[in-house]
């Protein structure tokens, strides 16, 4: 009988795998995924959940939290698996070997949203750097005029934020500049207080609305770029298997059928 050596790639090994545990011994405990704030509020996460709760009858908990405290309980191994969006401390932490198997499995935006104003916009067509030098001129101390609202948490969207007021070259400060309520969705909030904020689009789509628009996107550099990797320090029998379902054909098709978002 001639005999051949296959060479597969995590992603043409999934499916076999997922039979397997399929019709196997399935893990006692669920999957315990880590999903940033915006990413769950968008619904990518949970979309993700089904999916591969669906292919391989594994259980996946989602657990809702910022990305920086997210990749904290991931160092730790509080968390099996992560999918985070502030791709600068994730690389911190593969780098120290505290995560594995960290893989691009799509991306996203963050924009600007805020009240529309009568006539000509003056952030329109600006990058969000320079849009918020514009805006800084227009929030003032005074009680009735708008505000920013910042996240405040440690979420990707926090972290891309002031990231963008640095590029600006701005600090911002009370009474104009306001951390949002804790836990609460970020859009939400920003459309009760008629506020500026920086959001996820993906998040803006599935909670977004009057009173308040998109008034800038589209900047290159709001790129967001969405990771799964998993922990170093959990054991859990299925964490290769999801990682390899989520970055291949099944995964990529759940991402890139979600409003807001693109598959990598």
């Amino acid at each position: 009988m001639r005999r051949r050596t296959l060479l597969l790639s995590p992603w043409l090994c999934a499916p076999f795998a997922a039979t397997a545990l399929r019709t196997g011994p399935k893990p006692t405990t669920p999957l315990r995924l880590g999903a940033d704030v915006a990413l769950a509020d968008a619904g990518l996460a949970r979309s993700l959940q089904q999916g591969f709760g669906r292919d391989t009858g594994i259980p996946v908990q989602v657990v809702r939290m910022p990305a920086l405290a997210l990749l904290e309980a991931l160092a730790a191994g509080e968390l099996d698996a992560g999918l985070a969006n502030a791709p600068g401390a994730e690389e911190k932490l593969d780098a120290q070997g505290l995560v594995h198997d960290r893989r691009r499995i799509g991306s996203g935006e963050f924009v600007l949203v805020g009240p529309l104003r009568r006539g000509p916009g003056p952030l329109g067509g600006s990058s969000l750097a320079a849009a918020l030098s514009r805006l800084r001129e227009v929030l003032n101390p005074d009680p009735a005029a708008p505000v920013f609202l910042t996240a405040g948490d440690g979420s990707g969207a926090h972290v891309f934020e002031q990231a963008t007021w640095r590029e600006a070259g701005i600090a911002p400060e009370a009474p104009w500049y306001v951390v949002a309520a804790p836990r609460l969705d970020l859009v939400s909030q920003a459309r009760a207080r008629r506020a500026y904020a920086i959001v996820e689009r993906g998040a803006w789509l599935t909670q977004g609305g009057n009173p308040l628009a998109i008034l800038v996107d589209r900047d290159p550099r709001g790129v967001e770029s969405i990771h799964v990797m998993r922990s170093f320090r959990s054991p859990h029998p299925a964490g290769k298997l999801f990682l390899a379902w989520i970055a291949g054909p099944q995964g990529r098709a759940v991402v890139g059928r979600q409003r807001g978002y693109r598959a990598a």
